[in-house]
C-alpha cells in the first residue's frame, strides 16, 4: 500500500509554471493517458509525471486535502476540462411527432378520401345536371347547396388535423415528462469527494478534474480517475469491456479507474482525470451519437407509436441497446437474444387491437361493396341507363361518398383511443406514484406490478428501519442484557475493543450530531458499523481521535466486507515490525475462526469447538430469537519473528483469531410493515423474506412482520440447505427439485446473491401453478443486481441502495419502505382497471356505430351517422373518454381481489355482458328513431335524401341521441365488476366530471351551430329534453343489466387473452422468429392473404378477358408474380377492358382496380399502425 506522506502543496496552489491555461497537463494528455490499461498506464504516469503525486501537483490538487472548493477555480476547471455531464439525445420536435401521428393508416385513408371528395366537389362538368344521369343528379335544390359540397371533405380534414395535434401533443408532453424524470434521477445521484480536507457529498455533475473522490463498494464511478490509495479494490468493467471478470486495482499494477464501471469490493480514493464527454463513457457516447446520425440517414426507422413501453433508461443498459436494435429495419444478423417479454397488458392489447381491426376491415369492405353494388344495379339495371361520359364525375362522386362511408366504418371500428388511454393512464399513474415514493424508471413496470403474485423482499431497511443499535453484549465471559457501563469491562479488553471497532470500519461511516435539537444522532454510512460506533460512544469513548492517529494511509491491508466473506478485516503494522489484524463479522462465521477468547480477567484463554457450541446455544441463539443480529469482534497478532505472512492466502490469515466481544444489534421492524403485509396477503400476493442474516433473527423478524403465521407449515431455511435441496449431484439447479421447495418457502436466511437470483428465476420459470408467477424483488446491494434484473419488477432502495442496484431496477423506492410497494401494486391494478373501463366504453360505441352505419348503409343507401359525426364520436369522444376513465384514482378495494394473472382476458364476461347489454339498448333506440323517428317527433324523414341535400332534423336527432347515450354510458363504464353504484367516488375525479361536462357543452355547440359541416340542424328545447331523457335511460338500463347474474351467461365469450404457451411454441416452430411479436405474426398472415386474394382476382380477370376477346392475356399476367408487378398488370388489364362495348364488366373491373390499388402500401402501413395500437 502506498503511504501518501509525500509533501503536498496546499490545494490549488500554483506548483508548476503558468502554462497550458494554468494547468500542467492538457485535456488530450489526460484522455490519452486514460486510454491505456494496467502496466502501460503505470509506466506512462512514471515517464510523464514521475508518479501519481506528480500528476496531482500538475492538476493543482492535494491527495490529502483535495481541492479548495474556490468557485473561481472550479469554474476555471469546468471551462478547461469540461463539465461532468453527457448531454441527452435531442428530443423529437413537435413537428416530427405530428408527422409520426400522420402515419396512422386509417388517417391516411381518410385524408385521401377527403381530398378526392374536395376535388370532385369543385368540379362541375358541363351537362352534368341533365336528366340522362338519372335521379342521382336530381335533388340538388339550388346552386348554394351544390356549392356546399366541399364542406364535408374540409370537415374530415379538420377532424384529422385535430386528432393528429392531440396525439402529437400527448406524445410531446409524455416525452417532456420522462426527460424531467430522467434528470431528476440524475440530479439525485451524489458522490463523495474531499474538498478543503472535508469529506462532502456533491451532485455527480459538479465533479471536476482534480477532485479527490472517495470510492467504496457499490459505487458506480461517475468519472475517470487514477487510484491514489486503495484497499482490496475490485472493479466490474463489463459495461465498458464486456469482460465479466472483476479487475483488481492497485497503484502498482493497474491504477486506471473508468467511468461507468462498478466497484464490487473494497474502497479507496482517486484523483479525477477526465469528466463528461472526455471520459471513456463520454467518448463511447459521442461515437454512438455520430453513428446514430449516420444510421438515420442510411436507414429509415420504423414508427414506434407504441406509447405503452416507453423506456426511460440510462446509457448502456442492456435493454436500451436492445430497444435500439429492435427499432432498426435492416437485415440484422440473427442473434438469439432472449428479449424481455412485452408487458402482460401490452401483449393482450396488441392482440385485441388486431382482432378488432380485422373485424372492422371486413365490415367496412362489406359496406362499400353493398353500397356500390346497390347503386350500380339500381342505376344501370333497374333504371336501365347507360354510362355516359359526362355523368362520370357525378358517379365518381357517389363512389367517393360510399368509400368515405366505408372508411368511416373502419375508423369507428378501430379503437384509436386505445393507445392514448394506455399512455395517459400510465403517465398519470407514474406522476402520482412519485407522491407515493415510487420513482418509476420503466413505464410498463407500473402496470406489471398490478399482476404481481410474489414479492421477494430484503429484511434490513425494507421491513426494518435500518437504524441499528447495540442492545446486548457478551464480553469477558459475561452476557450483558443492555450495553454495559465502561467500568464493568476490563480496561485492557475495553482498549482493544474500542480500537478494533474504530479502525476496522469504513472511515466514511460516522455518527453526526442531530440536525434538530432533541433529535436522534445521524447515522452516515454502513448502518451495522454505525451501531458499533454508537456502542463506543455509549462506553464514554470516542472513535475519531483513534482514526486521526491511524489515518487510512497507514492501514497496511484491508479485506473489505463482501457477500462471500461475510466479514471485514484490517491489518496494521506495529513499530516492532509485527502486525495486528482486527476482524468483525457474522458471529457464527467469525467464531468458527477463533481459537481463543478474552476471559473475565481480559486474558486470552483457549476456545475449543465444544466451548463454541455452548456459546452458540447459550448466547447467540437466545439473541437471535429476540430478533437481534449478532456480530463478533476479534483480533489476531502476527509476531515480527515469523516474518511477513502471505496476505493473499486468506484462509491462513483469517484464522487463529481471539474473540473480544459478541454484540446483539437490534433493527426494529417499521411500524407500518405488518399492516402492509396483511394487505398483500389479502390481495393474493405471497411475501417472502430473503436475507443474509442468521435464521433465528430472520424467523423472529418474519413473525413480527406477519410473514410467518403461527400454526402454518411454511418453510424457513438457510441458503446452504436450500442449495442442497434444489441441486443435483453435479451441482446444477433442477427445476423439479426447486418446484418442491418454493411454494412453501417464506424465509431464506444466510442467503447469497446467487441464491436470491436462483429463487427468483425458479419461481418465474415454474409451471407448477396454472398461471405463471409474476415476481417483484427488492434489493439495495450491488450483489442484488442480477436478481433485480431477472425479476418482472425490480425495486431498488433510493436511500440505502447502491448505484448498481438502482441501475438494474424498474422502480426506485424513494423512502426505502415496504408499504410503498403496496401502493405500487394498487396503482398497477388501477392502470389495468382503467384500461378495461375504457375498453368497455369504447367497444360499446364501436359495436353500435359499426352496426348502425352498416345496416343504415345497406337499407337506406346512406349512413345515418355521417363521416364527420362518426369522427367526432370516435376520435374526439374517445380522446376525452380515455382522459376521463384513465385518470380514475385507485381505491383500497383494489387490494381485496386476487391478481389477474397473465392469461386472464382483458374483457371479462361481466364486461362483455355490459357491452352487449348496452349495445342492445342503444341499437333498439337508434333503429326505432331511424325508421319511425319522423312520426314520433312529427318531422320530415331524413332517409333517401339526394347527394348534397341540407341536413335533416330527423338525422340530427339520431346523432344527438347517439351521443347522449354514449355520455351517460361513460358514467356506467366507471365500474367493471358489476357494482351497482356507478357514481361512487365520482367527485374525487375532477378530470372525469369536467370531461363529461365539456363533451356535453361541445355537443350542444355542434348540434345548434355545426350546420352543414357536421350535417346538423338546430333542435328545439323539447327535442333536446327527449334526447337527454333517452340518454339518462342508459343509467337505468345499466342497473337492469347488473341485476342479471353473469354466471348464467355461459355463452358469452371473453376477449383479449394473453398469449398462451402452446401458441407461442407453435408459432416459434413455424417462424423461428424470436424477433417478431405475436401480433406482428398475425399481421404478416393478413398481408399474405391479401396479396393472394389480389393475385386470384387478377387471374380471374385475365381469364375473362381471354374468353371475351379470344386474344392472349396481358403478357405474363397469368403467372404468379410479386404483388407490385401484379398490381401493375392489374391496372393494365383494367385499361384494356374499358371499351364502351363491355360496360357491365367495366364497372366491376374498375372497382376491382380501385380496391386493388391500395393494398401493398396500405398493408405495410397497417402493420406499423396496428403494432402501434
Amino acid at each position: 500500500m502506498a503511504n501518501n506522506t509525500t509533501e503536498h502543496p496546499p490545494g490549488n496552489s500554483v506548483a508548476e509554471g503558468n502554462h497550458d491555461g494554468d494547468f500542467g497537463v492538457t485535456v488530450m494528455d489526460l484522455r490519452e493517458l486514460m486510454e491505456l490499461r494496467s502496466a502501460e498506464g503505470v509506466s506512462k504516469i512514471q515517464d510523464t509525471h514521475g508518479d501519481v503525486q506528480g500528476l496531482c501537483r500538475r492538476l493543482k490538487t492535494s491527495a490529502i486535502e483535495g481541492l479548495s472548493g474556490n468557485p473561481v477555480d472550479l469554474e476555471k476547471r469546468h471551462t478547461y476540462f469540461g463539465k461532468n455531464f453527457i448531454p441527452p439525445k435531442k428530443a423529437k420536435t413537435f413537428l416530427a411527432l405530428v408527422w409520426e401521428a400522420l402515419q396512422d393508416v386509417t388517417l391516411i385513408i381518410l385524408e385521401i378520401a377527403a381530398i378526392i371528395s374536395l376535388g370532385l366537389s369543385f368540379y362541375h362538368p358541363p351537362g352534368g345536371d341533365s336528366e340522362a344521369c338519372g335521379q342521382v343528379a336530381g335533388g340538388v335544390e339550388d346552386e348554394g347547396e351544390a356549392q356546399a359540397g366541399w364542406i364535408e371533405g374540409a370537415a374530415i380534414l379538420f377532424s384529422v388535423a385535430i386528432v393528429v395535434l392531440v396525439t402529437a401533443f400527448n406524445d410531446w408532453s409524455k416525452e417532456k415528462q420522462f426527460r424531467g424524470l430522467q434528470s431528476r434521477i440524475e440530479q439525485e445521484q451524489k458522490f463523495t469527494v474531499i474538498r478543503k480536507g472535508q469529506v462532502i457529498q456533491i451532485p455527480v455533475s459538479e465533479i471536476v478534474v482534480g477532485d479527490i473522490a472517495q470510492i467504496k463498494y457499490g459505487d458506480l464511478l461517475p468519472a475517470d480517475g487514477i487510484l491514489i490509495q486503495g484497499n482490496d479494490l475490485k472493479i466490474d468493467e463489463s459495461s465498458l469491456t464486456g469482460e465479466s471478470d472483476q479487475v483488481r486495482k492497485s497503484m502498482e499494477k493497474d491504477p486506471m479507474l473508468l467511468s461507468g464501471t462498478h466497484v464490487m469490493e473494497g474502497s479507496g480514493r482517486m484523483v479525477v482525470s477526465a469528466v463528461g464527454l472526455n471520459s471513456q463513457t463520454g467518448i463511447i457516447f459521442t461515437l454512438l451519437c455520430a453513428g446514430d446520425n449516420e444510421e438515420v440517414k442510411k436507414v429509415k426507422k420504423t414508427k414506434t407509436q407504441d406509447g405503452i413501453a416507453l423506456e426511460i433508461q440510462p446509457l448502456k443498459s442492456e435493454e436500451a441497446t436492445e430497444s435500439e436494435e429492435k427499432e432498426e429495419v435492416k437485415p440484422v444478423k440473427k442473434v438469439n437474444v432472449t428479449k424481455k417479454e412485452k408487458s402482460v397488458l401490452q401483449g393482450k392489447l396488441t392482440k385485441l387491437a388486431v382482432q378488432i381491426g380485422k373485424a372492422g376491415l371486413i365490415m367496412s369492405a362489406l359496406t362499400v361493396i353493398i353500397l356500390i353494388l346497390y347503386f350500380v344495379i339500381d342505376t344501370f339495371a333497374v333504371q336501365g341507363r347507360s354510362w355516359m361520359s359526362e355523368c362520370t364525375p357525378i358517379y365518381i362522386q357517389y363512389f367517393v361518398k360510399f368509400f368515405i362511408i366505408g372508411v368511416t366504418v373502419l375508423v369507428v371500428a378501430v379503437p384509436e383511443g386505445l393507445p392514448l388511454a394506455v399512455t395517459i393512464s400510465l403517465a398519470y399513474s407514474v406522476k402520482k406514484m412519485m407522491k407515493d415514493n415510487n420513482l418509476v424508471r420503466h413505464l410498463d413496470a407500473c402496470e406489471t406490478m398490478g399482476n404481481a403474485t410474489a414479492i421477494c423482499s430484503d429484511k434490513t431497511g425494507t421491513l426494518t428501519m435500518n437504524r441499528m443499535t447495540v442492545v446486548q453484549a457478551y464480553v469477558n465471559d459475561t452476557h450483558f442484557k443492555t450495553v454495559p457501563e465502561p467500568d464493568a469491562i476490563k480496561p485492557e479488553t475495553l482498549e482493544v475493543m474500542v480500537n478494533s471497532i474504530s479502525i476496522n470500519s469504513a472511515y466514511t461511516t460516522k455518527i453526526l450530531p442531530p440536525e434538530k435539537e432533541g433529535g436522534l444522532p445521524r447515522h452516515v454510512g454502513n448502518k451495522t458499523e454505525c451501531a458499533l460506533l454508537g456502542m463506543v460512544l455509549q462506553l464514554k469513548r470516542d472513535y475519531q481521535p483513534i482514526r486521526d492517529e491511524v489515518p487510512e494511509e497507514k492501514l497496511y491491508k484491508v479485506y473489505t466486507f463482501n457477500s462471500s466473506r461475510k466479514s471485514m478485516s484490517t491489518v496494521l503494522k506495529n513499530a516492532d515490525g509485527g502486525f495486528r489484524m482486527y476482524s468483525k463479522g457474522a458471529s457464527e462465521i467469525v467464531l468458527r475462526k477463533c481459537s481463543r477468547i478474552l476471559d473475565t480477567q481480559g486474558q486470552p484463554r483457549i476456545f475449543k469447538p465444544k466451548d463454541r457450541d455452548e456459546m452458540v446455544r447459550k448466547v447467540i441463539e437466545p439473541m437471535a430469537c429476540d430478533g437481534l443480529r449478532t456480530i463478533c469482534v476479534a483480533y489476531r497478532d502476527f509476531p515480527a519473528e515469523a516474518g511477513e505472512p502471505n496476505w493473499e492466502n486468506e484462509n491462513e490469515i483469517l484464522n487463529e483469531l481471539t474473540c473480544i466481544v459478541v454484540v446483539g444489534i437490534e433493527d426494529p421492524v417499521r411500524p407500518e410493515v405488518p399492516d402492509a403485509i396483511v394487505k398483500c396477503q389479502r390481495a393474493g400476493i405471497t411475501v417472502r423474506m430473503v436475507t443474509g442474516d442468521n435464521i433465528n433473527t430472520a424467523r423472529a423478524i418474519a413473525i413480527k412482520c406477519g410473514i410467518l403465521l403461527p400454526g402454518e407449515d411454511f418453510l424457513c431455511m438457510e441458503g446452504k440447505e436450500f442449495n442442497q435441496q434444489i441441486r443435483n449431484d453435479q451441482g446444477e439447479v433442477e427445476q423439479e427439485r426447486l418446484d418442491k421447495v418454493w411454494p412453501k418457502l417464506r424465509v431464506l436466511a444466510r442467503s447469497s446473491p446467487t441464491d436470491k437470483h436462483t429463487l427468483v428465476k425458479g419461481i418465474i420459470d415454474s409451471t407448477v401453478l396454472e398461471t405463471r408467477q409474476v415476481v417483484a424483488v427488492t434489493g439495495d446491494g450491488t450483489n442484488d443486481g442480477p436478481a433485480l434484473k431477472k425479476a418482472d419488477v425490480g425495486f431498488a432502495m433510493g436511500i440505502a441502495g447502491t448505484d448498481v442496484a438502482k441501475e438494474a431496477s424498474d422502480i426506485i423506492l424513494t423512502d426505502d419502505n415496504f408499504s410503498s410497494i403496496v401502493k405500487a401494486v394498487m396503482w398497477g391494478r388501477n392502470v389495468y382497471d382503467s384500461i378495461s373501463k375504457f375498453l368497455q366504453f369504447q367497444l360499446t360505441v364501436n359495436v353500435v356505430a359499426v352496426i348502425v352505419a352498416f345496416t343504415g348503409a345497406c337499407i337506406t343507401q346512406d349512413s345515418p351517422l355521417k363521416a364527420v359525426q362518426m369522427l367526432w364520436v370516435n376520435l374526439i369522444m374517445d380522446t376525452l373518454a380515455s382522459l376521463a376513465l384513465a385518470t380514475e384514482p385507485p381505491c383500497e378495494s383494489l387490494l381485496l381481489r386476487k391478481p389477474y394473472g397473465r392469461n386472464k382476458p382483458l374483457i371479462s364476461r361481466t364486461m362483455m355482458k355490459n357491452i352487449l347489454g348496452h349495445a342492445v339498448y342503444q341499437l333498439t333506440i337508434i333503429f326505432t328513431l331511424l325508421f319511425a323517428g319522423e312520426t314520433i317527433f312529427n318531422i320530415d324523414s331524413g332517409r333517401n335524401t339526394p347527394l348534397h341535400a341540407p341536413p335533416s332534423e330527423h338525422y340530427t336527432i339520431v346523432f344527438n341521441v347517439f351521443v347522449m347515450m354514449q355520455l351517460f354510458n361513460e358514467i356506467n363504464a366507471r365500474k367493471i365488476h358489476g357494482e351497482r353504484n356507478v357514481f361512487e367516488g365520482i367527485y374525487k375525479n375532477p378530470i372525469f366530471c369536467s370531461v363529461v361536462l365539456g363533451t356535453f357543452i361541445l355537443q350542444i355547440v355542434i348540434v345548434q351551430f355545426g350546420g352543414k359541416p357536421f350535417s346538423c340542424t338546430a333542435l328545439t328545447i323539447d327535442q333536446w329534453l327527449w334526447c337527454v331523457f333517452i340518454g339518462v335511460g342508459e343509467l337505468l338500463w345499466g342497473q337492469l343489466i347488473s341485476a342479471i347474474p353473469t354466471h348464467h351467461l355461459k355463452f358469452l365469450m371473453e376477449a383479449g387473452h394473453g398469449t398462451t404457451k402452446e401458441e407461442i411454441k407453435d408459432e416459434e416452430l413455424a417462424e423461428g422468429a424470436d424477433e417478431i411479436d405475436h401480433a406482428e405474426m398475425e399481421l404478416r398472415r393478413g398481408q399474405i392473404l391479401w396479396f393472394r386474394g389480389l393475385n386470384r382476382i387478377q387471374t380471374q380477370m385475365d381469364v375473362v378477358y381471354t374468353f371475351q376477346t379470344g386474344q392472349a392475356p396481358v403478357p405474363g399476367a397469368l403467372r404468379r408474380q410479386p404483388s407490385v408487378v401484379s398490381q401493375h398488370n392489374d391496372s393494365t388489364a383494367a385499361k384494356t377492358l374499358s371499351s364502351p362495348t363491355h360496360v357491365g364488366l367495366s364497372a366491376s373491373s374498375s372497382l376491382t382496380n380501385s380496391a386493388g390499388a391500395v393494398p401493398p402500401a396500405a398493408a405495410a402501413a397497417a402493420s406499423s399502425s396496428t403494432a402501434g395500437n
